[in-house]
């Protein structure tokens, strides 16, 4: 089973597919990378495309993407909050188009799943991606993101069949 994982963003969106085993195994992952003086409406066509091209490339039997992330009282997050929401929505969209299931995650939950630890810094979750996927090289903090949600799923889908339990596609986790 093939894995699509999407750290959203409007200027940077990290990507990966990991497929399952024994030992989850990347398949390919990088970052999608605008400038940022491009509209963007413009950078989310361009990144809408780019998730319907690894969709028909790969075929994934599940997309898992993170959900964006605010605090209480932080209004200078707002904006950039917003503009993660509109990446996370033409991935549930290109998702949909294709029948593929999604699921979302938190980013706390991917980084107790993954580092053991839901308060891990982009430079833990870097190093535990590399170790548990058995890179040779530590990949771009992006990247590291999509890498550790297409685990996070991996191990909710194992849990999940170990406990004989099924995980429902599009509620929040």
């Amino acid at each position: 089973m093939l894995v699509l994982g999407i750290d959203p963003g409007t200027q940077h969106m990290g990507y990966a597919v990991v497929s399952s085993g024994t030992q989850p195994s990347p398949v390919d992952y990088g970052v999608v990378s605008l400038p940022s003086k491009m509209p963007i409406e413009q950078r989310l066509y361009q990144l809408h495309t780019h998730i319907l091209n690894m969709i028909a490339i790969f075929d994934p039997a599940a997309v898992a993407v993170e959900q964006p992330f605010v605090g209480k009282g932080e209004r200078q997050f707002i904006g950039p909050a917003i503009a993660v929401g509109q990446a996370q929505a033409l991935v549930l969209i290109g998702a949909a188009s294709a029948g593929i299931p999604v699921f979302t995650y938190s980013p706390a939950q991917v980084k107790l799943a993954v580092a053991n630890y839901g308060a891990a810094t982009k430079e833990q979750m870097q190093q535990s991606v590399t170790a548990t996927l058995g890179l040779t090289e530590i990949p771009p903090a992006d990247a590291a993101d999509a890498l550790s949600i297409c685990l996070c799923h991996l191990m909710q889908e194992h849990a999940a069949d170990v406990l004989g339990r099924e995980i429902s596609p599009g509620s929040e986790r």
